[in-house]
């Protein structure tokens, strides 16, 4: 059975690192799990997944030419037609436990949102923002250098 891209296999762990696994295929070979390869959700620490000497199923994701193989384990899991690996944390002030607290409710329904901007508005707003933000700048370094014409020899 030789290793092609896309097959799954069983595999043995060998070794861990800060980055990945190392695991053991059929035929003596080793190949390498990412660490964003071993679970659908954000892996801080490999350990808390992996240990050296578990049985794996793994997926062939990519083989180069000087022999190294990528795997992954989230990827070799079935899953029905169409369902994602991709599982969204939820953002800072949205998790659970907040309660009643105010930041979690959406800022537009107390009416706090302007009306949308055509292009020409929002261009007109920008070009009048930088033009402020280049002279501040321009007075800010001529400030440092001692006015307009610089330091003289």
């Amino acid at each position: 059975m030789s290793i092609e891209v896309g097959s799954k296999l069983q595999g043995k762990v060998t070794g861990i690192t800060n980055f990945g696994a190392f695991v053991e295929l059929p035929e003596g070979s080793t190949g390498l799990v990412h660490i964003s390869e071993v679970a659908d959700n954000y892996v801080k620490d490999i350990n808390d997944h992996l240990k050296v000497g578990d049985a794996v199923e793994v997926k062939v994701i990519n083989v180069e030419k000087d022999g190294k193989i990528g795997l992954s384990i989230k990827k070799a899991k079935d899953r029905p037609e169409g369902q994602s690996s991709y599982t969204p944390r939820p953002r800072q002030g949205q998790g659970q436990g907040r309660g009643n607290d105010s930041r979690n409710k959406d800022f537009r329904s107390k009416g706090n949102f302007a009306p949308k901007e055509n292009f020409d508005q929002k261009l007109s707003r920008f070009l009048k923002d930088s033009e402020e933000r280049l002279s501040t700048l321009k007075r800010s370094t001529e400030t440092k250098r001692g006015g307009r014409g610089g330091r003289r020899g």
